[in-house]
Parts: structure tokens; C-alpha cells; sequence
């Protein structure tokens, strides 16, 4: 139960401050933070702009990496808020700041918990005494992190009238949520809930909605409904128990599930359906390489200890290393072996929605969300609202699917139309990107702060999918698609996207959120270019970088002087085409590091990280916050760019032509 919620005796739930605990404002004053810490300042919300308030808090910066390798939530809370540094890489949270700061309320502004779906970020602040989190707005992933840990959220009002010692009914923090959900808040998160819904005291009935046309979102959703024939009818804001199809964890949270799944059902514990369940080895195979994880090495090992013990204990699909090598990115493998069209998926990752790119509804969760699915083989869902784009024109060939998605964070996310709603990609564009490409437009929809991306199917998705299903014919893939009904409500908008219209872009370091045209950058200098992660590593994307570097050798021309250039798999399965196309030999002419599948750079874990606070680099990972990648600047580019930009020392578009020009320039 959440000690902020208590029952008068007329019997009304209520929710007061607890005399001698304090409020916590993260403002974009760093000092102001510090003094809040050290028990000089006490702020209170009638006295403070909401326009200093700090936005886009990424759950990197409550938990970075080195935190998330302890796997209890006790433990985690120690160092809560160990990624908020200053301008020179100074700490504004030493160990135990938050936890022995007497706070029970956090406050910060715009879309709170961005980035990852790690659930450590909000067990941090639960374990450090926070009971009520106030913020403009949050990020889907943890909004629902939060609702399992029973953590209650607001807006600046109530604090407010908190603050002026008012009881606020219950009701006016739960009321935007549906009955279930109140129930869950009321409980004090999702584990007591199951609980009392095993005890009959809690009942999801199935959604009374009529007959009417659907988003592919939300007749993904109809079709799973637990107890319904699959006849129903769904619409955005409805209560569903839904099965779930499969899904995956990874080194970075297997321990927690398997932590928390032994706690409430005991060490006898089983999963259902084993067989679509997988837990794979590729976040933290390289970070024996990066200097600064190296103290870390006994915690990292009792991660794949425990991710081994769980394996074994429940016969789900086994994707760890062998011999140092592991089979690749959990995303990738998982398109490619296990999600189908129309499959309802769920993983503890927040590129989980890179699935979408299959015609599949997938998206990521925290770890008490997946212990429980993982068990009882349904979850609880409110159907999201959906936004639908449709994709008109072909992309220039200096563009990659990486351009729109960053034009789309830059328009849509950044006005928050994305927020929490399934982002839908269709139209007669569409046909012109692969399905390694749409994977690329659905795996980033988690940066725009959406709950999901999802794109229709084709012919060239029912031929991708069956060649990597044994058994499976074109005809059969297809036959499991789903579309959008004619008339579907799109909450969101439907916004017409001219693909021949996008141009190179870039997102400047700090936040994938904020792009720029690269024609409208001034010139920058390089250290390091990076092409890998999930959203990086696929097949087209290693002939976009093969491509770029084979022109650049037919003009003489290599990896600038003073730059590496990493290229880091995908999977085993894209390795192995890359190496039969010959583009091993391509990268090796040009001077290019290659490096086995899996993670690594994207999450500080690997080869080509920064090491110094100077250095720049430009990738096609996912995001780009403060350290994400190590202490240097970071810019987020498609594969065509990074590679262009490795060759010219300098943040480039590529075009054809380029390099026989600066050939000839130099000559001259």
C-alpha cells in the first residue's frame, strides 16, 4: 500500500503529505537541485516556474547502465539519479542523495522517463522513499512501470494543493485511469493486484464495445482478448485482459524477473508457452572491453548467472554466447525466428516495438510487468490510441528510413502527438522500403515517446518472413496480416508524409528528440563513426555501409586520417550475408573495426564508445543522451551518413558523386 493514500473515517480515501518528509524539484538549475539535497532549499510548487523545470528525464539518467547491474531494487536506489551530471561530468546526486534526503514527492516537467523500458529508473525512486511523482506528462513505458510498482503520479496542481495541506481525495489522482488500473494503484501495484485478482476480488470483464472499425492495433488486441471467441470489438481507453503471444528478456533484466517471480510464486515457479519465450546474451558481451565497466565484471557475472539459472528453471528459447560470441541483438533475432504477423508481443526492452516493422503489435514492459505475463500468459492492457502516417513518394538515395524517423521525432514527437499511441505506417510509399527499413521506423517509435509503431504488410514482407520460416510459404505469412478497417478512428491524426521530400538529417547530442537538416549544420569534425544496434545492424543496413565505402575505394579514398569506423552485427544471420556479399573485404580496405554480433556502443557496452568528454561521434544507434555512449558529444545519422562522415572526417550527407568531387577538389 502507498503510505501517502489513507482511509478517513467516513471511510473516503484520501491522499496527504506525511508532516517532516519534503518535495523534490528537478529544475534545469543544477545548483538548485543541490542545495534541495543538501537540506538548504525547500521549494514549493506555487513558488516555482514549470518552465525551469527539467524535461525529457531519460531513464538512463535515474539509472545509467553501471546501476542496472544490480538486480535488486534496494540496492538500485543507492545511487538513483547517477546519470545527472553538469557540464563537467560532476555527479549532482552522490550515492545515497535521494534515499537520504527525506523526500516522498519528485517533480519534473515534460514526458518524464523517456528512453528505455527499465523499470530500475522508477524502482529507484520507489526504494529512496518517492510515493508521488509529478510531471507535465510521461513517458508511456513508464507511466506503466510506475502503475505496477503502485507509485501514484499528478500534475502541478495537485502538488500544489498538497502542499497546502489539503487531503485530496483518491479518486482526483486515479480518475484518468480505468477501474482496473485504479484498483492496482489502490493496492499498491501489480503483484498485489494478481493477488486479489486470483482471490476473486478483482474481475476484468470483456469490453462491451460495438461493432466498428479498427486500427491494425486494435484487431491485433480484439483477436487476443482472454475468454473472448475473437469476434469482439475493441476502441482506445478499453479494459482487456489480453494473451500474449511470446517475448524476450536479456541479460540486463532476466535477473530481475527471475528475482521477482521466485518472491511471489516461490522457486516452483513456471512459465506457459516456453517455446515463444526467449532470453538472449547480447547487451553485456563486449563491456569487459569498455575501461570503465571493468569494476563491474563480478556484477555482470552474476546477471548471466542468474539469466542461466532462469533458463534453465523454465526451457524458454536459449540466445546466450557461445564461446564469446553471441548469436545477436535480441530484436533482430527475434524478427527474424519467432514474431509473426498479427502476433501480440512483449519483452522487457523499449526497441521491442522494432517487431512492429512485421505487421506485429509489439512493445516493450518492465520486468514486474513481464514476470507476471511470463506466468500467467496474458497481460493487462488499456487499448491506446493510434496515429497514422501515410507514406507517399520514394526516399532520395541519400536517405535512409533513419531521415524520416528523425523528421518524424522532430515534428510530431516533439509537439507530443506521438505520445503513447500506436504510430501506424501505411500508404503507397510504403512498398518502397524494405522490411529491414520499416523495422527501422517501428524500433525508433519508443524515441517519440510512443507506446508501439506498427506498418502494414505486403508481398515483400510475406517473402521475408517465409524465407526465414522453415515450412512456411509467402502464401501462409500472408494469410496471418492484418489491416487497418476503412473508417478506423485515428486519434492521433492521419498525416501524409512525402518521402521524397525528407533530406538528410541528424539529432544533435543530448536527445534524440531534437533534429537538424544536415545542410543547415555547421561543419563537424569527427572522432568516431559507429553503424550497429538493433536499429543500425541489419541486413540493408550493412549495404548502406558497404555501398558508401565502396565508393569511397573506387575514388581512392578510405577512413579519414584520425577517425575510426565501427560496424557491429546485427545477428549471426547478418553476418553471415554481409560475408557473402563481400562486404568484409569492403570494410577491411576501408580501415573499418568490425566487431561480432550484438549490443555494445548503443548502451556504453563495447567498441566504440567515446573515452573523453572531447570527442565526437556520429551513429546510427537509436539515442543519444548525456553518456549514453560514453562522455563525448554524440549525433544520431542514418547508416548512409555515418559511413560519408567516417570517410570525411566531417558530419556529411552522402549523394552519389561525392567522393570522385573531393577527389578532384583535392587534386585541384
Amino acid at each position: 500500500m502507498n503510505p501517502l493514500i489513507h482511509t478517513r473515517e467516513d471511510g473516503q480515501r484520501v491522499v496527504r503529505l506525511t508532516p517532516g518528509k519534503r518535495v523534490l524539484f528537478l529544475t534545469k538549475d543544477l545548483e538548485t537541485i543541490r542545495a534541495q539535497l543538501r537540506g538548504e532549499l525547500d521549494l514549493r510548487m506555487g513558488e516555482v516556474d514549470p518552465e525551469t523545470l527539467l524535461d525529457d528525464i531519460n531513464t538512463d539518467t535515474m539509472t545509467p547502465a553501471w546501476v542496472c547491474f544490480r538486480h535488486r531494487p534496494e540496492d538500485l536506489a543507492l545511487d538513483a539519479y547517477a546519470g545527472l551530471v553538469d557540464g563537467s561530468g560532476e555527479r549532482v546526486f552522490p550515492t545515497r542523495a535521494l534515499m537520504d534526503g527525506g523526500f516522498e514527492v519528485i517533480v519534473s516537467g515534460h514526458r518524464k522517463g523517456t528512453g528505455s523500458s527499465r523499470e530500475t529508473a522508477p524502482q529507484a525512486e520507489k526504494w529512496s522513499g518517492i510515493h508521488l511523482v509529478i510531471a507535465h506528462s510521461f513517458a508511456p513505458i513508464h507511466e506503466r512501470n510506475n502503475i505496477n510498482l503502485g507509485q501514484l503520479m499528478g500534475g502541478y496542481g495537485v502538488l500544489e494543493r498538497l502542499q497546502a495541506g489539503e487531503e485530496i481525495p483518491l479518486e482526483e489522482l486515479t480518475s484518468k485511469y480505468d477501474a482496473v488500473t485504479r484498483v492496482m494503484l489502490e493496492a499498491g501495484g501489480l503483484f498485489p493486484f494478481a493477488a486479489k485478482s486470483k482471490a476473486g476480488e478483482v474481475e476484468v470483464p470483456l469490453p462491451e464495445t460495438q461493432a466498428r472499425p479498427m486500427t491494425m492495433a486494435e484487431k491485433i488486441l480484439a483477436s487476443k482478448l482472454v475468454g473472448s471467441d475473437g469476434t469482439r470489438s475493441v476502441q482506445p481507453g478499453d479494459v482487456c485482459l489480453v494473451n500474449v503471444d511470446g517475448g524476450y528478456s536479456h541479460e540486463f533484466t532476466t535477473a530481475q524477473v527471475h528475482h521477482f517471480l521466485g518472491l511471489e510464486y516461490g522457486e516452483g515457479y513456471r512459465v506457459v508457452n516456453p517455446d515463444k519465450f526467449a532470453i538472449f546474451e547480447d547487451h553485456l558481451l563486449y563491456a569487459t572491453g569498455v575501461e570503465r565497466m571493468k569494476p563491474f565484471q563480478d556484477q555482470i557475472q552474476t546477471l548471466r548467472d542468474l539469466q542461466n539459472a532462469f533458463q534453465a528453471h523454465t526451457g524458454v528459447r536459449d540466445y546466450s554466447a557461445e564461446d564469446g560470441v553471441s548469436p545477436g541483438i535480441c530484436h533482430e533475432i527475434a524478427r527474424e525466428e519467432f514474431v509473426d504477423p498479427g502476433d501480440f508481443i512483449q519483452a522487457t526492452d523499449s526497441h521491442t516495438c522494432m517487431g512492429g516493422g512485421s505487421n506485429a503489435l509489439t512493445w516493450g514492459v518492465g520486468a514486474t510487468e513481464y514476470a507476471g505475463l511470463i506466468h500467467s500468459g496474458f497481460t493487462f492492457v488499456e487499448v491506446p490510441e493510434s496515429i497514422r502516417f501515410e507514406l507517399v513518394g520514394t526516399l532520395d538515395p541519400g536517405c535512409t528510413a533513419k531521415d524520416v524517423i528523425l523528421e518524424i521525432l522532430d515534428t510530431y514527437a516533439k509537439r507530443e502527438d506521438t505520445l503513447n499511441r500506436v504510430m501506424e505506417f501505411g500508404g503507397p510509399g510504403l512498398a518502397s522500403l524494405s522490411p529491414d527499413e520499416r523495422a527501422t521506423l517501428c524500433n525508433m517509435a519508443t524515441e517519440c515517446s510512443a507506446r508501439s509503431g506498427i506498418c502494414e504488410g505486403d508481398e515483400q514482407l510475406a517473402q521475408w518472413v517465409a524465407a526465414r520460416r522453415e515450412g512456411l510459404t509467402p502464401e501462409q505469412v500472408a494469410a496471418g496480416f492484418v489491416a487497418p478497417d476503412s473508417g478506423a478512428s485515428y486519434a492521433g491524426g492521419v498525416h501524409t508524409l512525402d518521402l521524397s521530400a525528407i533530406r538528410p538529417m541528424v539529432a544533435e547530442p543530448g536527445d534524440p528528440t531534437y533534429g537538424k537538416a544536415i545542410s543547415d549544420l555547421e561543419p563537424v569534425r569527427i572522432d568516431i563513426a559507429y553503424g550497429g544496434s538493433c536499429t543500425a545492424g541489419k541486413e540493408d543496413d550493412f549495404e548502406f555501409y558497404a555501398r558508401v565505402l565502396q565508393d569511397a575505394l573506387d575514388h581512392g579514398r578510405r577512413v579519414a586520417p584520425g577517425v575510426r569506423m565501427f560496424v557491429q552485427y546485427g545477428s549471426e544471420a547478418v553476418r553471415d550475408s554481409a560475408r557473402a556479399k563481400g562486404y568484409d573485404r569492403i570494410f577491411e580496405a576501408a580501415g573499418v573495426e568490425v566487431i561480432n554480433p550484438g549490443c555494445g556502443a548503443c548502451i556504453g557496452c563495447g567498441p566504440g564508445v567515446s573515452d573523453t568528454k572531447e570527442q565526437v561521434t556520429v551513429s546510427a544507434i537509436n539515442r543519444n543522451f548525456s553518456g549514453r555512449s560514453g562522455p563525448g558529444s554524440l549525433y544520431l545519422a542514418s547508416p548512409l551518413t555515418v559511413a560519408a562522415s567516417a570517410v570525411m572526417g566531417t558530419i556529411s550527407a552522402y549523394r552519389p558523386g561525392m567522393f570522385a568531387e573531393a577527389t578532384a577538389s583535392a587534386d585541384a
